[in-house]
């Protein structure tokens, strides 16, 4: 899958843990690189670094098929789109494209050192649901697994493709939606919460948020540092 190298923020000290977070449609890595330099001036996660991928230019169905950055094609979208005919509608190719490279993002980390343990993925929109699906059906067993506003990708057939002892079923996930959101609809990420723990992953948290929109606020962003803090610990605390 062609795409361009992810924006990355080093750690500042000894790296010994990495942060993954996919940006959302028609997004780039850019988009949400302001997170890691907030910490930074915060003096959060000095030993994490943070990679901000970069999705391809793909053509999107919803966009008149014109070309724009995103982890797999979209057919419908809208407000009356009932969650049961979003799911026979996903872009299953370009959903299985993306987790094989969200996969080889984790392998480079692993390569560098860093135990899976230590790794934490995560995004917001479609690079939520690109996070939530690659958790899922990953064979490394990630220190953490969020994701912002979205939704579970492919729910009818995800079972099949889960490995065998389901290695992130213990791996703690964070789901995150606004209440007012009008392009996933706070449902979808409401009924995806209750799919991921029908599988049997019992680690995991959902968290609503009165009067926001299609986007983060600062509330959510201080339980998704609470949430991070609980899964990479500085090195001193986690006794490594």
């Amino acid at each position: 899958m062609a795409t361009r190298a992810p924006f990355v923020v080093p750690a500042l000290k000894k790296h010994t843990a990495t942060v993954i977070m996919a940006h959302g449609l028609g997004d780039n890595g850019a988009g949400w690189m302001s997170l890691a330099q907030n910490w930074r001036r915060r003096n959060k996660f000095d030993e994490v670094a943070f990679v901000f991928p970069n999705a391809p230019n793909i053509p999107i169905t919803v966009n008149f098929g014109m070309a724009m950055p995103g982890w797999y094609d979209i057919a419908k979208l809208g407000a009356d789109l009932d969650i049961q005919e979003s799911v026979r509608t996903q872009d299953e190719p370009g959903i299985l494209r993306s987790r094989d490279y969200f996969n080889t993002l984790i392998k480079e980390e692993i390569e560098k050192g860093i135990k899976p343990s230590r790794i934490v993925l995560g995004g917001f929109s479609q690079g939520g649901a690109m996070s939530l699906f690659s958790g899922i059906t990953g064979k490394e067993k990630l220190g953490g697994v969020f994701g912002l506003s979205c939704y579970l990708l492919l729910s009818d057939r995800i079972k099949n493709l889960i490995p065998e002892g389901f290695p992130n079923k213990e791996t703690p996930f964070f789901l995150a939606h606004g209440q007012d959101d009008g392009v996933v609809k706070f449902e979808y990420g409401e009924t995806s919460y209750k799919w991921i723990k029908d599988l049997g992953v019992e680690n995991i948290s959902f968290n609503k948020y009165a009067g926001l929109g299609h986007s983060a606020d600062p509330q959510e962003i201080d339980d998704l540092e609470k949430f991070l803090e609980k899964c990479l610990p500085a090195e001193d605390a986690a006794g490594l």
